[in-house]
């Protein structure tokens, strides 16, 4: 199942270079404007419309799926996640001079799920791209607030003037 072709949309912005041989440079560099989110609503709707499930139904399995695959990890064990990738344990180890010294509890802390995209599934091939100009910074509220303070900011259409 393939949707309709839409191209990804960029904008060009300058950018410091850290690292690198072109490390101290300000050059310019493409950023993805990430053009809208769909939320798991929508999405669920999406892939009832292809299958013989409702909406609801769909977001049930995908539940249940991620319940389930988060169950299994946390028992230590590695989730194949169909094409999408690999789901495995994970957690920081803090460090001992000795295997004596060493307590699980202690030293080991903040387990986590990892998650291993699989790199076919998730290359984009044969996508197209479209340049847009970037999105205007938004003004931060105490200048904002200031300006309505000062009556310097319109409020906005007057209906039937």
């Amino acid at each position: 199942m393939t949707m309709a072709n839409k191209p990804i949309q960029f904008f060009l912005r300058e950018q410091k270079l850290n690292i690198g041989k072109q490390a101290g440079k300000t050059v310019i560099v493409a950023r993805s404007t990430g053009r809208h989110r769909v939320d798991f609503r929508n999405f669920c709707e999406r892939i009832a419309k292809s299958t013989t499930f409702n909406a609801q139904e769909v977001a049930a399995v995908l539940n249940l799926a991620s319940e389930t695959a988060r169950d299994i990890v946390a028992n230590g064990d590695i989730v194949e996640f169909g094409d999408m990738g690999t789901l495995t344990p994970s957690f920081k180890s803090k460090a001992v001079e000795t295997v004596e010294q060493f307590r699980a509890q202690q030293h080991i802390e903040k387990p986590v799920i990892k998650f291993l995209a699989s790199a076919k599934y998730f290359t984009l091939n044969d996508v197209t791209y479209e340049q847009v100009a970037p999105k205007e910074k938004k003004e931060k509220k105490g200048k904002k607030d200031k300006k309505k303070a000062e009556g310097t900011e319109s409020s906005g259409p007057v209906v039937g003037g």
